[in-house]
């Protein structure tokens, strides 16, 4: 696996080295070791999977507060999405900037996401899955969010927003 840092501390961009034959490949999408070489501590707890059916679909951004801050890793295995983190911690450099990447089935990229990030993403096409595995339980009195489209953040979405849930559209 390569580690990408990106702009925002802790944040990487995590590209999978498959191994091809005549068979097709294998990849390995995890390994403790290799996460822990780059300084990242991360225990999985809980893997969630959203299914879209439409381009413009957004979900987000979410994120956790203290004491339950969660760390994530996305990758989209069906699909492609424009995924978005967003630095909330109080006393960062790079509070409210943000970060995006594309993750999609065929470049097989995933997204490690720190604790005290927020998160979300806007599918690009049609059918699109996504995949979480989390580093905390979700503990709905530490549920925070951003509102999508915030001006002084600024988030520059590639395709417009065509559905949405209110609990995400009202933030």
């Amino acid at each position: 696996m390569k580690f990408i840092p990106l702009n925002l501390s802790g944040a990487f961009l995590i590209k999978p080295e498959p191994i091809e034959d005549e068979r097709g490949f294998f990849v390995r999408t995890f390994c403790k070791d290799e996460f822990e070489k780059h300084g990242i501590e991360f225990s999985c707890v809980q893997c969630n999977l959203s299914y879209n059916r439409k381009k413009g679909t957004l979900r987000g951004m979410h994120y956790q507060a203290p004491p339950h801050e969660e760390a994530k890793i996305v990758w989209c295995p069906r699909g492609a999405i424009y995924d978005v983190i967003v630095d909330m911690r109080p006393h960062s450099a790079t509070l409210k900037k943000w970060h995006a990447e594309e993750l999609s089935a065929q470049n097989r990229a995933m997204l490690y996401v720190p604790k005290g990030f927020a998160h979300g993403f806007v599918t690009l096409v049609d059918e699109t899955e996504a995949g979480y595995m989390m580093s905390e339980y979700y503990h709905e009195e530490c549920a925070r969010g951003l509102h999508w489209d915030d001006k002084e953040i600024g988030i520059k979405w590639p395709v417009a927003v065509t559905s949405i849930s209110r609990q995400d559209a009202s933030r």
